[in-house]
């Protein structure tokens, strides 16, 4: 290679350079459980406009009430409609159902699935792998003309939701197919403090980071603790 073909290569981009998303309106399905609802609180309160979405639109309305910061409650349907990003944090038992059900709303739009199919026995918590591989290639597939993407795993839900807590110590690992909508993912995830986005596959993987929730919940449950994950030397 000569000197002339090194300077003619495109400077690598930095990872870190993420797109500014305190414009983008995040509905939450699930917004009224607790997974949810910890999603919707951090998020409006670092300033982005959310609604939360449940299948009753009272109900996710008086949810909306109680968290404040501007956040709305509507109908599923509304929610999606109404979202540029739409975060899914439902029952896993729903997933399937609910994403089949809103498929029209959700086309065009970027869809963030935060499920972790597990299953709960005298042993503890343990992880299910669905036909598909993970919740995430469920998704991916029920929703053909959706872009989706897979994050939010491994946060606690009651560090989440308590207003006492300023910072959230953790890394959220960000998984995807087109770097674009992995790295919008990655931005809101550092709009909550404390918090940082990491890429980490494509989601073929996607199986691996939702079944390390059984994992995590074995720890808190051993030490008493809401543990999370950071990730080093990046």
């Amino acid at each position: 290679m000569t000197s002339t073909d090194s300077a003619q290569q495109p400077a690598a981009r930095d990872p870190w350079d993420l797109p500014d998303v305190s414009d983008l309106v995040v509905g939450v399905l699930g917004g009224t459980g607790d997974q949810g609802r910890g999603l919707a609180y951090r998020l409006a309160r670092a300033g982005q406009k959310v609604i939360i979405g449940s299948r009753a639109a009272e109900r996710a309305r008086t949810a909306a009430g109680e968290l404040g910061h501007g956040v709305e409650g509507a109908e599923n349907a509304e929610c999606a409609r109404r979202s540029d990003v739409v975060i899914v944090a439902v029952p896993w038992d729903g997933h399937a159902k609910t994403l089949e059900s809103l498929r029209d709303e959700l086309t065009g739009k970027l869809v963030v699935d935060c499920v972790n199919p597990l299953g709960f026995d005298k042993k503890g918590a343990y992880a299910l792998k669905p036909d598909e591989g993970s919740a995430a290639e469920q998704a991916a597939a029920l929703l053909p003309e959706s872009r989706v993407a897979a994050a939010f795993h491994h946060l606690s839900a009651v560090l989440l939701q308590d207003p006492e807590i300023g910072e959230i110590d953790t890394d959220v690992m960000v998984l995807g197919e087109e770097r674009a909508d992995v790295e919008i993912v990655q931005a809101l995830a550092g709009r909550i403090a404390g918090m940082r986005g990491v890429f980490a596959g494509r989601l073929r993987n996607a199986h691996q980071v939702e079944s390390l929730v059984a994992n995590l919940i074995s720890v808190n449950r051993r030490y008493k603790a809401h543990a999370g994950l950071r990730v080093t030397d990046v």
